[in-house]
């Protein structure tokens, strides 16, 4: 009987690590009603608003492109699996942080201010990395499609305008977009059709 339950205890213990069960990220705190990703995601929000540049503080300063937003795949990736939506996100996350790797010496941001967003952004992946099953992985025509997405806006609009402050604007900008549609895909966790 004891090794009933004690088998029963560890398969329970061996899925909650894989699945949301075991992911403190997603379940609410209780002493706040926002998740942990919502309070970080508030918090990167915060810092690209920091981040305007002084010279061009409105829309203004973006730069005309061709890079659509990819709102098919995050429709897509609303209907999937609560893992793959997470796996998604963790690869938006990495794919941004990559991108502000990038040289934006000519953005009139603060160092700090940059360092700090990457900091959030890369503890936010590495979260919520955690709470992916190791066989939990978007498929990879969906991660390839956002690795082109990404690779298109570094080519299309960074390098080809010189890493300008403009160009840098645009960036921002269009990463504030990415940031809300991942928690929008957060708040749809649960549910998956």
């Amino acid at each position: 009987m004891i090794s009933r339950i004690f088998i029963a205890c560890l398969f329970l213990g061996m899925y909650s690590t894989g699945s949301l069960l075991g992911c403190k990220w997603i379940v609410k705190d209780q002493d706040d009603i926002n998740h942990q990703f919502h309070v970080y995601n508030n918090r990167a929000l915060g810092f690209l608003d920091m981040m305007v540049s002084i010279t061009n503080t409105t829309k203004d300063a973006e730069i005309e492109h061709t890079v659509a937003f990819p709102n098919q795949l995050y429709h897509q990736k609303s209907k999937a699996t609560d893992e793959d939506k997470l796996a998604f996100i963790v690869q938006i996350l990495e794919e941004v942080a990559a991108l502000f790797e990038e040289d934006h010496s000519s953005a009139s941001w603060e160092e700090n201010t940059v360092e700090n967003f990457l900091n959030i952004v890369n503890k936010q992946a590495e979260e919520l990395r955690s709470c992916i099953g190791s066989h939990s992985y978007t498929t990879q025509k969906v991660q390839r499609r956002t690795e082109m997405y990404f690779k298109r806006l570094s080519n299309e609009i960074l390098k080809k305008n010189g890493y300008s402050a403009e160009a840098w604007e645009t960036i921002r900008n269009i990463t504030e977009d990415h940031l809300s549609q991942c928690a929008f895909l957060v708040n749809s966790l649960g549910n998956a059709h």
